[in-house]
């Protein structure tokens, strides 16, 4: 079964808060398959960490909506500043605001979600 989601940028602005939908994007992206945090979010915050190259997004029109997404990441950046991430989980075919799950920056998504593969005991 795929996990659908949605890769959305969005410029850091005062006013806006992270853990709510931003009226503007600047550029979205959609990916069909392992889009949960530990798979996707985990993509993305290591990508902007040390440049690991990301695989399989489409890029979509600004307008374009999915009935069958379960996540949406926001991507907030802004020159001096840092990148912080948002991810909403969302219900398809009948919730497109979803609740805000994780609110921060790459290394603090990274923390959260990587799953420790160090078998020590």
């Amino acid at each position: 079964m795929s996990t659908r989601a949605q890769i959305r940028f969005a410029t850091r602005e005062v006013g806006v808060t992270f853990n709510e939908h931003p009226n503007a994007i600047h550029a979205q992206f959609y990916k069909h398959s392992d889009g949960y945090p530990e798979g996707l979010g985990l993509d993305i915050s290591e990508s902007l960490l040390d440049s690991t190259k990301l695989c399989n997004w489409e890029v979509e029109h600004l307008d374009t909506k999915h009935s069958d997404l379960e996540y949406i990441y926001y991507i907030w950046q802004a020159p001096q500043k840092t990148t912080w991430i948002s991810i909403f989980e969302v219900r398809p075919f009948v919730d497109q605001v979803g609740e805000c799950i994780f609110v921060g920056e790459p290394q603090e998504l990274i923390n959260k979600y990587k799953i420790n593969t160090n078998n020590d005991g």
